[in-house]
């Protein structure tokens, strides 16, 4: 971490003049730096630590966070391998934490100081500096760990919509809800949430995972066997939707959240009662296949494919669900298992570990 004695001014005049309206605070931020930057899509061995990658510039609005972490989520895996395409080159990541190393007028304005300890989601944050704009920005409360507060970013405010606004208020309280793959990552933060919100939930999980699954408070787990390499578990291994139905006496669940996609969809429709919504978040098996519409009618049934941009539309939505991601932690009522942070120089290793399917928690990047 940087100590607050360590800034000083460091922009030159030209520098200044260029960026109209950018505080001339700048501490001694490098040229360049060291990031994990993908040239080329592919297999985890696309992704290249570079040590000379060019510092973002600190724009208007913006301020420059020195990262400590960067968290490791299964989106980086898309777009890394094309799924999702970005121009290249491309830095990684959309996760990062860390401390301000330098602040813009308008930030500052803000109330943004150097030193301030905060977590961001911006693209580009397997890196040792982010350009972050101070909207994005979330102020990491005192009790709260910059690992665990990075962790909370992308998985964590997923979690929470996940639980809260993208089922349209379809399930209330009391209610059944189905979460596949509780034993790791977001539906960890997931479980927990619906359980905060007072559903009845059904987790499903792999034989190796039973041990953090088992801490989360689901009232019912279903145990699947292990796919031998993958992320996610063996859907074929039990009967789902035949336990769903016995759990709920016949009657199916009013929510299913699902990151797992091509192998769960039908699981998921199957699963569900009498207007009930199928939430599809994730592609850990693939991405979910194009299917008629009337797959929906024997239960007039809703399904959406929401994404987590759209549920932090604005500042204030942002940050509401960050306080109370954030006062849930303080108050001990979410528990966060960090399982591993690697090194960015072993970037390819990270992005190996989470598409193996060996994690039991948060994945990141210590920087």
């Amino acid at each position: 971490m940087l100590s607050r004695a360590a800034y000083r001014v460091a922009l030159s005049p030209a520098y200044g003049n260029a960026l109209a309206g950018v505080r001339k605070s700048m501490s001694t931020i490098p040229s360049t730096m060291k990031a994990a930057v993908v040239r080329e899509a592919g297999d985890a061995d696309a992704l290249k630590v570079e040590s000379d990658f060019p510092v973002p510039k600190m724009g208007p609005g913006q301020v420059i966070v020195k990262n400590e972490y960067a968290g490791i989520n299964f989106i980086d895996t898309y777009h890394r391998k094309g799924l999702y395409p970005r121009e290249m080159p491309f830095v990684g990541g959309q996760e990062g934490g860390g401390v301000v190393a330098a602040v813009s007028d308008e930030a500052a304005k803000e109330g943004i100081k150097i030193g301030d300890r905060v977590a961001y989601s911006i693209l580009g944050t397997y890196s040792e500096y982010s350009a972050v704009p101070a909207a994005k920005l979330l102020p990491v409360p005192d009790g709260v760990d910059i690992d665990v507060a990075t962790s909370c970013v992308v998985q964590g405010l997923t979690a929470h919509y996940l639980v809260s606004s993208a089922h349209a208020g379809l399930i209330k309280p009391g209610e059944w809800c189905l979460i596949h793959g509780v034993g790791g990552g977001t539906c960890q933060w997931a479980a927990q949430m619906a359980k905060l919100r007072g559903f009845k939930v059904i987790g499903t999980c792999a034989k190796g995972k039973v041990d953090v699954a088992s801490t989360l408070g689901c009232d019912e787990l279903i145990v699947l066997d292990e796919v031998e390499g993958t992320s996610y578990e063996n859907y074929e291994s039990v009967d789902v939707v035949a336990k769903v139905m016995e759990i709920t006496d016949g009657k199916g669940v009013k929510c299913v959240i699902d990151g797992i996609g091509k192998s769960t969809v039908d699981i998921a429709i199957n699963s569900l009662a009498h207007r009930g919504i199928f939430v599809s978040f994730g592609n850990a098996s693939g991405a979910v296949p194009a299917f008629p519409v009337l797959k929906l009618i024997g239960k007039s049934a809703y399904v959406t494919r929401p994404k987590l941009l759209d549920y932090t539309a604005n500042r204030t939505e942002l940050v509401e669900r960050a306080n109370e991601i954030f006062g849930w932690l303080k108050e001990g009522k979410l528990n966060v298992t960090v399982d591993t942070a690697f090194p960015l120089e072993e970037a390819a290793e990270g992005h190996k570990y989470l598409e193996a399917g060996k994690s039991k928690g948060k994945v990141l990047y210590k920087i």
